[in-house]
């Protein structure tokens, strides 16, 4: 298994970097914060016209035919400037679901070209995470019924805000009726469909988790820099050096399983929902640590609305219990370990609890 990236993916990177970097700043976000929607359309315009909403389309229907490990490091730049647009659900998400049903199946030919242009845009939505995200502006939601992908348009559905502890994201309660002519995948293709679909979306949250842990250690290096305490920067002391070096150390842990895990999503390996897990969980902790020693790094100032470091942080939060919490996780990990059997297969029961703030 090699996990270099080639010149061409790193380059691609580097080029994102730059662009989001200009685009998505976090003067943007708190402006979108007190929008109705939270969304700017100025925004996604520039992403289709980047060519990034058909990454994963094949070629066929105007895409570039890429697969999970070449979005594997757009999503930590996604994460790491903490991009508001929907594009993780509608390019890689929906996208990868739509791409595992028949050459022959309508919905490709449907949806497939809009995605490219920007028309078609999809929030999905599955019992493992009940609120769907970006519903609100979405032109088409695939939903899960009883084991069955449905692709319902958006004035078939029904949606309740439902309040964030981050205030980038919004989510939504859906309503909505099946009916034949919504569903595209009964329920033995679905099982697979739900499967891999389920472990994109966690492998994305891994991924944004992980450019969020670099974008708090960044943001407390600079902060510890210009701090002084005693005539010198208080990154010059060793108690803060350990803090931050505490964080780096569980960011490089973290990234090579979230390479595995694309990796193993790309080839289809039996074991692809143990190794999304094992990144899910190695992210959020390193996360959650940036979160915590950036707050005691940045001392009182870390808790305060005006520091960009409480926006990551939220962010990380909710992500971590988004598409299925600890618990889920630590399961498919045991599975493996403890009975390897039972993690080849899509045989686990989607539940968890849905009662913590997202």
């Amino acid at each position: 298994m090699d996990f270099t990236f080639t010149p061409d993916q790193l380059e691609f990177r580097k080029a994102m970097c730059n662009y989001l970097m200009k685009e998505a700043t976090p003067e943007l976000a708190r402006e979108l914060w007190d929008t109705e929607s939270g969304r700017s359309p100025e925004m996604w315009a520039k992403l289709v016209n980047q060519g990034l909403t058909g990454l994963s389309v094949p070629e066929e229907y105007g895409g570039l035919g890429c697969n999970d490990v070449d979005w594997i490091l757009l999503a930590q730049d996604l994460g790491y400037y903490a991009v508001p647009e929907s594009l993780l659900s509608t390019a890689y998400v929906a996208v990868g679901l739509l791409n595992s049903l028949p050459a022959d199946a309508q919905a490709r030919a449907a949806f497939l070209p809009g995605i490219v242009d920007g028309s078609v845009r999809i929030a999905v939505g599955h019992p493992l995470d009940p609120l769907v995200a970006d519903a609100h502006v979405a032109s088409l939601l695939l939903l899960y019924h009883e084991g069955e992908v449905h692709a319902v348009p958006a004035d078939r559905v029904r949606l309740t805000a439902n309040a964030s502890i981050d205030p980038i994201r919004r989510l939504s309660a859906v309503e909505w009726e099946p009916s034949a002519d919504t569903r595209i995948a009964d329920a033995e293709a679905g099982t697979g469909l739900w499967r891999d679909a389920v472990n994109r979306s966690a492998l994305a949250c891994a991924a944004q988790m992980l450019g969020l842990t670099q974008r708090m250690l960044d943001l407390s290096i600079d902060y510890t820099a210009q701090r002084k305490q005693f005539g010198k920067p208080i990154g010059s002391f060793q108690a803060v050096k350990h803090h931050l070096a505490n964080i780096a150390v569980k960011a490089e842990f973290a990234r090579p399983a979230a390479y595995r895990a694309a990796y193993a999503l790309a080839h289809g390996l039996a074991q692809r929902d143990a190794h999304v897990s094992h990144a899910k969980l190695a992210a959020g902790e390193a996360a959650w640590l940036a979160a915590k020693n950036g707050i005691q790094v940045h001392g009182a100032m870390g808790y305060t609305w005006e520091l960009d470091l409480q926006m990551f942080m939220k962010r990380a939060w909710a992500l971590d219990a988004s598409w299925g919490d600890r618990g889920f996780h630590k399961q498919r990990v045991a599975d493996l370990v403890l009975d390897p059997a039972a993690a080849l297969g899509p045989g686990h029961t989607f539940t968890q609890n849905t009662t913590g703030d997202q």
